[in-house]
């Protein structure tokens, strides 16, 4: 049976972060999708807590059941997901980790792993640089061995590029697809390499086709949704990387590598990003994409393990065989 439950809302970037730290404590793990169902509803988060962990439980749907035997562990990303993971805690007397800003005292949970840019700050709060992630050497080794031979025929270096999407503080519309297309094929002209190209699930399919239009006249490969996702791959076998703004998480999963990681800016704003980004840059991890790529070095992104270890020894996993 799992020991750890992970408690989101099902957004898969969520999810990758609480998978990150499991996979780093080296509990079992299952996935909790959940949402508030009925009048509780619409009562703000911090409110909900006032009612019994049963009551928040029982109001509640989620993708499998959330019934003992309970977990030693009970990690929650994101605040939809903070009444329903104190009331698991409450009730199972689980560990309990939250990631990100919980917008609630921090006390509430044993430990909280919170961006730096989140200015978020308590005696047992761990300020991460960006997102937790699991990008690691043997991930990034493996992935990349087996994907190798498939673009084996396309010249170096590679530029692996990451795509976002239309987000409540940014946009990616086509016609910027196409323009952020025009200048990556300039770049991959200017290096004489090939660009590896993947989306993600905010990518809208018309913005994808744009910017693949635009760079078909020099050498690279379009993950289309097809398939096993070469993400990890393109991190792995990438001589650089170009990462739209809107997500931390893959800045950060793109400095984990390394690597020299650009930023492509799109339309629109957000004051927690701008201080990201900002901290990213005076870190020396990331720089403006502004179309050209250049080589630079940097110490490897990567504050999984310090959200990790302290958990491990409060479990007293440490101590295992």
């Amino acid at each position: 049976m799992p020991e750890t439950w992970i408690v989101t809302d099902g957004a898969v970037g969520m999810e990758a972060q609480g998978i990150a730290v499991a996979e780093a404590v080296g509990l079992p793990y299952c996935l909790k999708r959940v949402k508030p169902i009925g009048p509780i509803r619409l009562i703000p988060t911090r409110f909900q807590l006032l009612l019994p962990a049963k009551a928040r439980i029982a109001a509640a749907e989620s993708n499998t059941p959330i019934v003992p035997p309970w977990p030693s562990l009970v990690i929650s990303i994101g605040r939809r997901s903070v009444p329903l993971a104190l009331a698991i805690k409450q009730l199972s007397g689980a560990f309990g980790l939250h990631i990100q800003n919980p917008k609630v005292p921090a006390r509430l949970f044993d430990l909280v792993a919170a961006p730096v840019h989140d200015d978020f700050e308590g005696p047992n709060v761990i300020n991460t640089f960006g997102a937790v992630h699991s990008v690691t050497p043997d991930k990034l080794a493996e992935a990349g061995a087996r994907y190798a031979p498939r673009i084996a025929n396309l010249p170096r270096p590679y530029v692996a590029v990451l795509l976002g999407g239309e987000s409540r503080a940014f946009k990616f519309p086509p016609e910027a697809g196409t323009r952020f297309g025009n200048t990556l094929a300039k770049a991959a002209l200017e290096t004489g390499g090939s660009l590896l190209i993947t989306p993600s699930r905010r990518t809208d399919p018309v913005t994808l086709h744009a910017v693949a239009d635009a760079v078909k006249a020099v050498p690279h490969i379009v993950w289309d949704g097809s398939g096993e996702n070469p993400y990890f791959a393109f991190l792995s076998l990438a001589d650089a990387i170009i990462v739209t703004e809107d997500s931390v998480n893959m800045v950060t999963e793109a400095t984990g590598t390394g690597k020299p990681v650009y930023v492509q800016a799109l339309s629109g704003r957000s004051a927690r990003l701008d201080r990201f980004h900002a901290l990213m840059r005076e870190r020396g991890a990331t720089r403006p994409f502004e179309g050209h790529v250049d080589p630079f070095d940097y110490t490897p992104v990567n504050d999984t393990e310090a959200v990790a270890a302290p958990i491990r020894k409060a479990l007293g996993l440490d101590s295992r065989e």
